[in-house]
């Protein structure tokens, strides 16, 4: 069976993932299937004990994450999704179900239940279709099934147990291993759906696509007469109703009750008055909780901004997992505080919490860990302790028609308890950290927007710490790259070299490149420069650029937020909001103002990551 015919009906729709694992998402990508990933905020606290079968509880509770999603991109994105696909992936001994091993001792009990015996895997996955009604109120239906995967486990000895427990995979696993990966090893024999194990189940995944998408032929519909209502006919799913509806007719609406088993006959007297103040008072819920998310940003930032400085993060990656009154210990806090903190960014989807015990989700390991790989904890607290106060009296800035620098450069000394040129140094610092880290999660889309191979020679120009020349060398292995810098930010570039660092690769020239005479490369940097500046100074660096580029041979490269057509879309507006003494510019804007500079042929390229890329050759 494919998915391919199943695809062309999902094209075009937005099709939502409400999970954060990156096994699903491979999975679905790989069958060609177009989604979003929307993590679902949904607390999985569901009492066990209240379902008959293990299964019961895996499928409540994907039904539970995805509407979670489907209502909060309603309610608060403002971007009703078509489609919403939850999964919850559990692990059955002897109809018990067990969890992620909140510690290495729970690991090891946990396999050890597991040792030499047959269990079971069971995933719960559910279809959510939405659709915006009147007075912008959601309506959902729900298409559930589960699958059952027996897997036996070899016996296995405690040396090996024990490896497998310290190579830290275990701990973020249901049941404490996962089989795609080291945990295979574990695994004697698996009946069933393999995937499902993984978890998701696409066999059965796509047969249940089919049946919605491809209902069966007429002669088996069955006809069901109704005496309130004329003929009409009886479908399994949804999909085939909304097919044939084509008004907001009442065989229509009559259609759609006998799928959901309920007759919507219309209301009056004092009860439709009650159902009109109940819809009405809906609507305003759902228009208020818009205005009360963005009064509420600020908070979400502190807590981010806090647990970051106080390094929760980092404490919960080197144990693993912990109560809230053990990493209330470790940053020297409250209780009381730090509960609190910890389920606020449980909230915020930056924690997981299980059984009173926390740990980091994939998210934080990834991007809050202070020395994760990508890592952009030092633009956090930069963000925090200098970017913040460029808004802390944005009326005065939008009064004044210019930014808070002075003030935020003051109080980022104020912080730091120093006066004088040390604290320029210091703020200096910081800036080039949280450059560094943005650099490195934006780098790699950058430099691979385009082609660059054909250039053999590379000048960064305000190149900073180099992380994005590092990249261009690694990606194109015949390009040198020289980083042009001012003097006193070449002398901090050390710290931030790699291991692997080629000296003869990429170099650092101390020099202003609004003043100098610009290094000779065939391909010119600029990132994260043009926003800035003021039109007088513009105009005189992209003509200098201009002027050092050999027609046919040379092109300028420039990383930027590029805002879209319609001026719409908020990152990049929010950020020109710092009233610097430049602006946000569109892609048509870029085009323009570098055609003006001799730039003949001007690409534009949305990365999706913090930063798009333009490339523009001058013929």
């Amino acid at each position: 069976m494919l998915l391919n015919p199943v695809i062309t009906k999902l094209a075009g729709k937005r099709v939502v993932l409400a999970s954060a694992s990156p096994r699903r998402q491979d999975i679905l990508s790989n069958v060609g299937l177009r989604f979003e990933v929307v993590p679902s905020w949904f607390k999985e606290t569901l009492d066990k004990s209240q379902f008959s079968a293990p299964y019961e509880y895996a499928v409540e509770t994907a039904k539970q994450k995805a509407l979670e999603v489907a209502r909060r991109m309603h309610v608060k994105h403002l971007k009703t999704p078509d489609v919403v696909i939850g999964a919850d992936t559990i692990v059955t001994l002897e109809g018990a179900i067990l969890e992620k091993p909140f510690d290495k001792q729970d690991a090891y009990n946990m396999l050890s239940r597991l040792s030499g015996k047959e269990h079971s895997v069971f995933t719960g996955v559910v279809i959510v279709h939405c659709r915006s009604k009147e007075e912008n109120h959601l309506e959902t239906d729900i298409i559930d099934f589960h699958e059952e995967t027996k897997v036996k486990f070899a016996d296995l000895s405690e040396d090996l147990l024990w490896e497998y427990i310290d190579s830290g995979e275990p701990m973020d696993k249901a049941g404490g291993y996962g089989i795609q990966s080291l945990g295979g090893m574990l695994v004697e024999s698996v009946h069933g759906d393999f995937l499902n194990v993984v978890g998701f189940p696409l066999n059965h995944f796509c047969r249940k696509l089919t049946e919605i998408y491809y209902p069966p032929p007429k002669q088996a519909i069955h006809r069901v007469k109704h005496d309130s209502i004329p003929y009409v006919e009886s479908f399994e799913n949804l999909s085939d109703v909304e097919k044939d509806c084509t008004s907001t007719s009442k065989t229509c609406e009559a259609k759609k009750a006998l799928q959901e088993g309920v007759c919507k006959a219309g209301g009056s007297g004092s009860a439709g008055l009650q159902n009109g103040i109940e819809e009405r008072s809906v609507h305003c819920a759902q228009q208020l909780s818009k205005i009360t998310q963005l009064l509420d940003g600020f908070k979400a930032s502190q807590t981010l901004f806090a647990a970051s400085k106080l390094k929760v993060f980092d404490k919960l990656k080197d144990k693993g997992a912990l109560k809230a009154m053990e990493i209330a210990d470790k940053i020297n806090a409250s209780v009381h505080g730090t509960e609190r903190l910890l389920d606020a960014c449980v909230a915020l989807g930056l924690l997981e919490k299980t059984h009173q015990v926390y740990s980091n989700t994939e998210l934080a390991n990834t991007y809050l860990v202070s020395d994760a790989a990508f890592s952009i904890h030092e633009y956090i607290t930069y963000s925090n302790e200098h970017l913040w106060s460029h808004f802390t009296h944005l009326d005065s800035a939008v009064v004044e028609g210019r930014g808070q620098h002075r003030t935020a450069v003051k109080k980022a000394c104020d912080n730091i308890n120093v006066r004088g040129p040390f604290c320029g140094c210091e703020v200096k610092e910081r800036f080039m950290r949280a450059m560094h880290c943005m650099l490195k999660i934006t780098a790699r889309d950058i430099v691979t927007a385009f082609d660059l191979s054909k250039y053999s020679s590379a000048c960064d120009l305000g190149g900073c710490t180099g992380a994005l020349a590092h990249e261009l060398v690694w990606t194109y292995p015949e390009m040198k790259v020289n980083v042009f810098d001012l003097p006193d930010v070449i002398k901090h570039t050390s710290q931030f070299q790699p291991e692997s660092f080629d000296s003869s690769r990429v170099t650092f020239s101390p020099g202003n490149f609004m003043e100098d005479t610009l290094p000779k490369a065939d391909l010119y940097v600029l990132s994260r420069v043009l926003h800035d500046l003021p039109e007088g100074k513009l105009n005189h660096l992209l003509k200098k650029v201009s002027e050092a580029c050999c027609p046919g041979r040379s092109a300028l490269l420039v990383a930027e937020i590029v805002l879209d057509e319609d001026k719409k879309e908020s990152r990049g507006l929010l950020q020109s909001l710092s009233m610097s003494e430049g602006k946000q510019r569109s892609g048509t804007e870029y085009k323009k103002l570098l055609e003006n500079h001799g730039f003949n042929s001007v690409q534009i390229k949305s990365t999706g990551n913090l930063l798009d890329a333009i490339l523009a050759v001058k013929r």
